[in-house]
């Protein structure tokens, strides 16, 4: 593989160090030692997009060929290269990736065609797993989004789940805004969606930037920005019995908000991916963010950020209700993986109570309740408490991760969106256009009849 990088042994630095590397340099013990001793000299081929959490995933890699022996190849691609090479690579009868990277809409999909791993026989191997892990730490609403499938709806907790991944760079929504500014105008940060309506123009009028930021380009990115707004209004894509009802007044209303939000923000949002909305925020061109809580490692980061120092964070606003996005990225392992075992022992690692907290400090986020509640950790990031008060309203069913989903995320409801967003179609004309193609993938998937 071309693009394969091999990540190499390191003594840490005194940079090393200030990323918090708990452990780094102490010689492994007891069942640990013997735990990675078979392993050592075999490599784990990880396949990882290009994404801020796993930028800094890889400064810790380093380290856990260090303490193990076992040495990391990576392949780094966009998310959408990505799960194609992913997707080609797995389908073989034995692939090139030992360990992968996946976008959560991804999982349902992964695991009906049977590219990936249940968990639960390496966490149950006493000479794989590691006794301090402490499995009911990891944040349970990031287990059951990101890692279950097979239960309630397919792909929720309850009978009939089963773990096939583990939560990597893990998300949930939260508003950020610029402290300087709304003091400077007097104004207090939206509580609620109708605050948060009035708000936009008046910012967009006197701030001299954006109101808001916001994902805008077609695909996944537009419908993303729009669940946002969908949950927290009363919404849903479909009823309990898998009927479309995205086009009722709730979807219109939320995809009106945000072709407000598109209108009162920085110039470019409907082309605006993942990248493209937070470089406009810290690059002082958006006076809000509502999005993914990845933001927090980027804001302090000065070769990205103008606005360190600047910033304020509050809960997701209510709608009828409060509610936020779950999802993410999570790890998994390929039924045809070379290496399984060592490429559980690098999952293992990189999830576990020290390397959780090292991996934050490098600029990725939380994935456990102990680095949300450490008092060092908190007192260096004090959006933490703000985010432990998010986590109350994460929704693991925020969207319906079915097999069917990253279609009808593309195909259907990423055109109708993007259609609203750049004044093609109205509202209710984008969204009831794509009623009948939905209904049709739903009926091929055996969930609506006739």
């Amino acid at each position: 593989m071309k693009r394969r990088t091999l990540i190499q042994s390191a003594t840490l630095s005194a940079g090393g160090t200030a990323l918090g590397l708990i452990g780094a340099g102490m010689p492994l013990v007891g069942m640990a030692q013997d735990r990675f001793a078979k392993y050592k000299g075999q490599t784990v081929v990880l396949s990882i997009p290009a994404h801020p959490h796993y930028d800094a995933m890889l400064k810790l890699l380093p380290e856990f060929t260090k303490q193990t022996g076992i040495k990391v190849e990576f392949d780094k691609l966009a998310v959408p290269r990505m799960k194609d090479k992913q997707v080609l690579e797995m389908a073989k009868p034995q692939g090139d990736y030992d360990l992968v990277c996946y976008v959560v809409m991804w999982k349902g999909e992964y695991v009906k065609k049977n590219l990936i791993r249940e968990l639960d026989p390496f966490f149950k191997n006493p000479a794989l797993a590691d006794p301090e892990y402490d499995f009911k730490d990891v944040v349970p609403r990031y287990v059951e989004n990101i890692g279950l499938v097979g239960g309630p709806k397919g792909y929720l907790a309850g009978p009939g789940a089963k773990l096939y991944g583990m939560p990597y760079g893990a998300e949930t929504s939260i508003l950020a805004y610029r402290r300087d500014v709304f003091s400077k105008l007097n104004l207090q940060a939206p509580a609620t969606y109708a605050d948060l309506e009035k708000l936009l123009p008046v910012l967009k009028d006197k701030a001299g930037m954006g109101a808001m930021t916001s994902r805008g380009q077609a695909g996944h990115q537009c419908v993303h920005a729009w669940l946002l707004h969908l949950n927290p209004l009363g919404g849903k894509v479909f009823d309990a019995n898998w009927k479309p009802v995205f086009n009722n007044d709730i979807g219109v209303k939320a995809l009106k908000m945000l072709k407000l939000i598109s209108d009162t923000g920085p110039v470019g949002v409907p082309g605006y991916g993942q990248g493209e909305m937070i470089t406009s925020f810290l690059q002082g061109q958006s006076a809000m963010y509502l999005d993914s809580s990845l933001i927090f490692g980027q804001v302090n980061d000065p070769a990205k950020s103008k606005i360190a120092g600047q910033v304020s964070y509050v809960v997701h606003p209510k709608g009828t209700r409060y509610s936020s996005q779950s999802g993410g990225l999570g790890l998994a392992i390929p039924k045809n993986a070379k290496n399984p075992d060592a490429a559980f022992l690098l999952m293992q690692w990189l999830t576990s109570k020290a390397q959780d907290k090292a991996v934050c400090r490098a600029g990725g986020v939380p994935t456990r309740n102990s680095t949300l509640m450490d008092a060092d950790m908190v007192r260096q990031y004090p959006e933490y408490i703000t985010l432990r008060q998010q986590l109350e309203y994460s929704d693991p069913d925020w969207r319906p991760i079915i097999a069917e989903w990253d279609e009808i995320n593309i195909q259907a409801l990423g055109v109708a969106v993007s259609e609203a967003l750049t004044g093609k179609k109205t509202p209710e004309e984008a969204l009831n256009g794509m009623v009948p193609k939905v209904t049709d993938i739903m009926k091929r998937g055996g969930y609506l009849k006739g």
